[in-house]
């Protein structure tokens, strides 16, 4: 196999964070049978153990951030639990939303679990419609959105939209299975099109504002390319 080598976005000597391909996981779970982690490579990488601050999804991209001690992770962990630190994503969703938008919607991780306050807001991008006809409709409409999720519950951004009916292209569990089955067969996107574009924080130490950012993996480009979307400015 050969040796997975993260780029490395930021370092201080408390934090690392690297872009997370798609596709891996970033530690290991009880149900997993993977057999390689972020976790695990990233310490081969740096030659030191790392402490996870948050997760990302197995498929989703993006910036993901590490403490290089147990102290330094808690210290972050907490800005993430204080809801200080501002995060954005990129997601192609199933048809056409309105500019911008929040979703209130409440959260629980498994049935046997209490929901939670859930708060995302959003705005649109790009819009697009293309000559396929993939449900009851003769066209099918997706949009590039940008989403700043105000809370970090399990898989927030997936089950938000899907709540809205608008699921993110490529979620298999919260997703529309028709639509990414003809895009995965017919046009080849075979990714789940979400990324953390952008995490800003006020440095726990330092106190000055730090910004990390993450450029999109190939296979999501290529995906913006095929379903002709693009980035606009949005005031």
């Amino acid at each position: 196999m050969t040796p997975v080598s993260f780029h490395i976005l930021y370092e201080d000597p408390e934090f690392i964070a690297i872009h997370k391909p798609s596709g891996i996981l970033v530690h290991r779970t009880r149900i997993s049978e993977d057999t390689v982690f972020v976790l695990q490579l990233l310490r081969d990488q740096v030659g030191h153990h790392v402490f996870p601050v948050h997760r990302l999804d197995r498929m989703t991209s993006g910036v993901l951030i590490f403490g290089k001690n147990k102290e330094a992770a808690g210290s972050l962990s907490e800005l993430f639990r204080e809801q200080k630190i501002e995060k954005k994503y990129l997601a192609v969703v199933r048809g056409h939303l309105p500019v911008k938008g929040i979703i209130n919607y409440d959260l629980a991780r498994s049935p046997d679990h209490q929901k939670q306050t859930a708060l995302t807001h959003y705005c649109t991008l790009d819009q697009t419609e293309i000559p396929h006809a993939i449900s009851r409709y003769p066209t099918s409409r997706y949009s590039l959105m940008e989403v700043m999720p105000k809370t970090g519950r399990f898989h927030q951004i997936r089950k938000h939209f899907a709540h809205l009916r608008h699921p993110v292209i490529g979620d298999r569990p919260h997703g529309d299975c028709k639509h990414n089955k003809y895009l995965r067969e017919k046009l080849g996107i075979s990714t789940m099109l979400l990324h953390a574009q952008s995490f800003s924080f006020i440095h726990p130490h330092t106190q000055k504002r730090v910004i990390i950012e993450s450029e999109l993996d190939n296979s999501f480009l290529e995906a913006l390319k095929t379903l002709n979307l693009h980035f606009k400015e949005v005031d």
